[in-house]
């Protein structure tokens, strides 16, 4: 049941943090952004850093109590490759959080601030990126669960 658990709660953390990605692209664009845009752009990455780190949580979890136990996991490489894809998504997130921080900073001091379209433009490009990459987790998880790397499948 443990394991039935946290792979339901993990799921449903994926799918939250592709919600909040397609969110965020959504509202990342230069001819809509507005005052109102940048307080709620913050307020969905905060929600993307509180999911990030709750599926590396949970992760941990079922990789320690999960049915298939942590050998299945630590000599599989798939699953490496799926750790891997998340950590080049939340290299780079980094860039787009940080803008969006200083643009919520300068938002507080001039309630009419908007950001420059090119600045917006290039946080676009980086978010369309990190959509492509996390793209790749549940691929590299579907192969995991199915295998791959392992045995006839190498």
């Amino acid at each position: 049941m443990t394991d039935l658990v946290l792979a339901i709660v993990h799921h449903l953390i994926v799918f939250g943090i592709a919600s909040v990605l397609a969110a965020e692209l959504a509202l990342m664009r230069p001819a809509a952004m507005s005052p109102a845009t940048v307080r709620l752009l913050g307020r969905f990455d905060a929600a993307y850093g509180v999911l990030a780190l709750s599926i590396l949580v949970v992760g941990f979890l079922r990789v320690k109590f999960g049915a298939k136990g942590a050998a299945f996991y630590m000599h599989n490489p798939m699953f490496w490759a799926k750790i891997a894809a998340f950590a080049v998504v939340g290299l780079v997130s980094i860039r787009p959080t940080l803008r969006i921080l200083a643009w919520q900073k300068l938002a507080k001091a001039d309630a009419a601030f908007v950001p420059a379209q090119d600045d917006v433009g290039a946080l676009r490009r980086a978010m369309l990126l990190e959509i492509h990459v996390f793209t790749l987790i549940p691929i590299f998880a579907a192969m995991m669960a199915r295998g791959v790397g392992f045995g006839p499948f190498r």
